[in-house]
Order: structure tokens, then C-alpha cells, then sequence
């Protein structure tokens, strides 16, 4: 393997920082997108259980809100409606919003970074390549070169795309997938404050 870098040339290794980082970016976002993380199941039934006769104490919303993403959405309302009992139905769903946005944001953390590496890594190789053919032909002699070594030249210039196409095909699939996931995530977490809401509504003055 590392003969091959070493005759790759100097263009492969853009292209291994690019799949360090890919894989780096890959490894926290399989940890960070998480259903325990982000929306556990059984989280806003427990919610709606412990507010059926009254608003949970300022100290269970906290822990609420360090609980999971899910978790930080819905306290955001019961703090809402605990701090004001007044508020009106517009303004709730309004704070239900605010919240949903600053989780999602999180929750889209890294995947341009990823989706740049993906679109990104063909390119690189193609310009390794560009490259190495340039400085294969252009050490050629006049009167012609041995064709032997001008193809393993040629198959030497052609490690750097076979290496960004290995780069990209992971990188844009695995971004394909938490772009999905994340949508799926925020769909759930859509669902469960649309509920608590109407749940809320009998706090309200």
C-alpha cells in the first residue's frame, strides 16, 4: 500500500486526508444520529404521563432538555408554557419551531463537510492522474520510449482516480443515508410536538 502512494505522486495525498476525514465525519455521525440520542421512543409518552394533572417542576424540564434532541424540543414548550400561561397558541407553535430548528441544525452538523469530500474526490483524482500523465509523457525522449514502462506509468497515474472513486462512492453514500435519517428524525420529532401541543393547550389562560 505504500508503495502505491509513493508512486502515485504527490496529488494522492489530498485524497487521503479527504478519506480520513470522510471517515472521521462518518464515525460521529453514526454515533451522534442515534435514536437513543436524538428521539427516543418512549419519550413523549413519558412526557405526556408526567403532565396530565400539571406541568412537570422547572428541575424535570431541565433534565428533559439534557435528555435527547427530542427531549430539548418538547421542554422548550413546557418551559414556554410554565413561564407564561398566557401564551397563545401561535406563539407556542412558534417555540416548538425556534427549538426544532437549533436540533435540527445539530443534527445536520458535518454533512455539507461530507457531501464536499464525496463530490469532491473524483475531481482530485482525476487531477492526480492529469498529472502523472503529464510527467510520464513529458519524460518520454523524442525518438520514443520503452511502451513497458510508459504503461506502468500510465497504470501508476491511474491509482489516483481508482483512489478518489474509493473515497467518493462511500462518502456519498453514507451521506445519502444520514440525509434520509435525518429526515426521518425530524418527521418524528414534527409528530411528537404537534401532540404535546395539543396537549399544552389546557395549560393555557
Amino acid at each position: 500500500m505504500f508503495s502505491i502512494i509513493q508512486a502515485a505522486g504527490w496529488p494522492i495525498w489530498p485524497l487521503l486526508i479527504c478519506s480520513i476525514l470522510a471517515l472521521t465525519l462518518i464515525i460521529e455521525r453514526l454515533s451522534t444520529l442515534r435514536a437513543s440520542r436524538i428521539a427516543p421512543p418512549k419519550l413523549l409518552d413519558e412526557v405526556l404521563s408526567i403532565s396530565q394533572q400539571s406541568l412537570p417542576a422547572p428541575e424535570v424540564i431541565q433534565r428533559l432538555a439534557e435528555n435527547s434532541a427530542l427531549g430539548e424540543v418538547l421542554a422548550a414548550g413546557l418551559r414556554a408554557v410554565a413561564n407564561e400561561p398566557d401564551l397563545n397558541d401561535d406563539k407556542l407553535r412558534q417555540v416548538f419551531e425556534i427549538a426544532g430548528r437549533r436540533a435540527i441544525h445539530r443534527m445536520e452538523r458535518y454533512l455539507n463537510a461530507l457531501g464536499t469530500i464525496a463530490t469532491a474526490a473524483p475531481l482530485l483524482g482525476l487531477l492526480g492522474t492529469v498529472v502523472g500523465m503529464i510527467d510520464i509523457f513529458g519524460s518520454q525522449s523524442p525518438g520514443g520510449g520503452n511502451p513497458a514502462m510508459l504503461a506502468h506509468g500510465i497504470s501508476v497515474a491511474l491509482y489516483n482516480t481508482a483512489f478518489g472513486l474509493m473515497v467518493a462512492i462511500p462518502s456519498l453514500m453514507f451521506y445519502r443515508y444520514f440525509r434520509g435519517r435525518v429526515e426521518d428524525l425530524v418527521m418524528e420529532m414534527e409528530q411528537s410536538s404537534d401532540r404535546l401541543l395539543s396537549h399544552l393547550k389546557r395549560f393555557l389562560a
